[in-house]
């Protein structure tokens, strides 16, 4: 999906912390068929699309099942502030929710992610992540214990 692709690399484009290769993620995603939730915000005059959020399974070494990882979630410059990510988050958690996921992860802002119930856990890791950074949403108990592994499209190219 051209036009993803290019909100993405665009949303991205002066962001810190970032190898600037989410729009590759993203293909890599949809490519091994691995992407659980694609959803678009689009100007409904224009139809134009603004913003993506990409969900996809992830791994925890304990076994736990049913969890997934936010992201990228991407919202072109000029129309960041305006609630298209928040409404993103709130979606894409009604959405896992009715699928009766155990919890999402997100890597990002805690200031920002805090607001939609996202915490650090100690007991869960992100390999090279500060933990402050690597957040989840528990739906379900228990909490799970060990290293997370989001799918290789999130491995950086060679």
């Amino acid at each position: 999906m051209p036009a993803i692709e290019e909100v993405t690399s665009t949303a991205f484009m002066n962001a810190k912390h970032t190898d600037h290769n989410e729009q590759f993620i993203i293909r890599g995603l949809r490519e091994a068929d691995h992407l659980t939730i694609s959803l678009v915000a689009e100007v409904e005059v224009t139809h134009t699309i603004v913003g993506h959020i990409a969900v996809s399974p992830l791994t925890i070494t304990d076994g736990s099942e049913n969890w997934y990882g936010l992201g990228p979630i991407s919202v072109l410059p000029q129309y960041q502030g305006n609630g298209v990510g928040s409404s993103f988050i709130k979606g894409a958690s009604a959405d896992l929710q009715s699928r009766h996921a155990a919890g999402c992860f997100v890597l990002g802002n805690p200031k920002y992610y805090t607001h939609f119930g996202f915490k650090a856990y100690p007991s869960l890791q992100l390999p090279g992540v500060p933990p402050e950074f690597f957040m989840a949403l528990t739906w379900r108990k228990p909490t799970p214990i060990g290293t997370v592994s989001y799918h290789r499209a999130f491995e950086p190219s060679t």
